[in-house]
């Protein structure tokens, strides 16, 4: 199953009785709609699922999950506010939305569209429209960061000069490449079968040069586990490769498509993605290095700023006993007379009618949130 796929589903329902009428506490309001106590303790269980996969128990266990718990609901309250955002903008991700799940409809090799949305409720537990949508609220999620408070987050030419003058000892390199590939197996192949397979070697790598771009075509055409990463492979020393692969490689520009490398299982094509040369890097290439260390800095309490107008602008009660460690700063959003607003439980109908929320770990996490790397919460 691609990495990209791997999901952590907490559902918002219940296990419901026939003969018993089953209510769920409301945690918190937000302009609407709700957060309730079932969504938390799900997502709690799966901070501790994620703990003990990581082999992390004890007391460092009990640290870490009460270091994380503490900002569960101002991670649910972000979210939700976020998507509500993205619908008042009338922001459309409907694009990338559907190239997503036609991407992993591709990856998974799945030509029938019901046999793709029963494939999508097996690994996810849900239902094909609801995982859509989880799919639309983590796209409207990025698209209103970005809007909103990346476009206005600049980090100037001059001052990335700066921080590689004066930090020229963190781009001392080794001599390394990074690559992607292809593989064409011969494996339990015939003789008279691998002409052939050479041929298909051969025109991958011509689609190739002609500017197609290599990581679908590994996706789409290799034989290698890669194939799921879009072929990448990572980084390599001179001396961790045949000499044989290492001569077409070594010293080629960046973005350089070897010709079929005849290997033991297959015919191998490799694409150079970047080369660090032995010594001190230029400027012009590590510069993307230092704007990925100079931008969050920047960027992360903007956002948080930005979440405070959210809140600050929104209709918001949270029940006592529950805090919001991200509220704003003098707002008043103590829970009100229940029977002035809305009943302080609600019946299954209702919380089923509530647009569900979930967790995907395939996406960018929201800067500014605390959400785990590979982590993004959703709306």
């Amino acid at each position: 199953m691609p990495v990209r796929f791997a999901l952590a589903v907490a559902l918002c329902g219940v296990a419901f009785s026939a003969d018993v009428r089953t209510v769920e506490l409301i945690v918190a309001k937000v302009n609407g709609e709700i957060i309730t106590r079932t969504e938390l303790e799900r997502e709690r269980n799966r901070m501790a699922d994620d703990l003990r996969k990581r082999g992390v128990a004890g007391a460092q266990a009990e640290k870490a999950l009460a270091d994380r718990e503490k900002d569960l609901l101002r991670e649910k309250i972000d979210n939700m506010l976020l998507v509500q955002k993205g619908k008042d903008l009338s922001i459309s991700v409907d694009t990338e939305v559907s190239k997503f799940l036609a991407e992993i409809q591709l990856q998974n090799k799945i030509a029938d569209q019901d046999k793709f949305q029963q494939w999508i409720r097996d690994q996810s537990g849900l239902p094909f429209e609801d995982f859509k949508s989880e799919v639309r609220n983590n796209y409207l999620t990025q698209r209103v960061i970005g809007q909103e408070v990346g476009s206005k987050v600049n980090v100037p030419k001059p001052e990335l000069e700066q921080y590689y003058n004066e930090h020229k000892n963190e781009f001392v390199r080794e001599e390394r490449v990074f690559l992607r590939e292809i593989l064409v197996s011969t494996a339990d192949k015939t003789d008279a079968e691998v002409p052939a397979l050479e041929k298909k070697a051969k025109d991958l790598v011509e689609r190739a040069r002609r500017g197609e771009k290599f990581g679908e075509l590994a996706r789409d055409n290799s034989d290698s586990e890669s194939a799921k990463n879009l072929g990448q492979l990572g980084a390599y020393k001179r001396a961790d490769l045949a000499k044989p692969v290492a001569d077409q490689v070594f010293d080629k520009d960046r973005g350089h498509v070897t010709d079929p490398i005849r290997v033991g299982n297959g015919f191998l094509i490799l694409r150079v993605e970047t080369v660090h040369k032995a010594g001190l890097a230029e400027f012009e290439e590590v510069q993307a290095e230092i704007m990925e260390k100079l931008y969050p800095p920047k960027f992360n309490p903007l956002v948080r700023e930005y979440l405070t107008r959210l809140r600050e602008e929104a209709f918001l009660e949270i029940r006592e006993g529950y805090v919001d460690s991200g509220a704003a700063p003098g707002k008043d959003t103590g829970w009100k007379d229940p029977a002035e607003l809305k009943p302080e439980t609600v019946t299954k109908e209702e919380v089923a009618a509530q647009t569900k929320r979930k967790k995907l770990l395939w996406l960018v996490p929201i800067p500014g949130t605390k959400t785990k790397a590979k982590e993004k919460s959703s709306n």
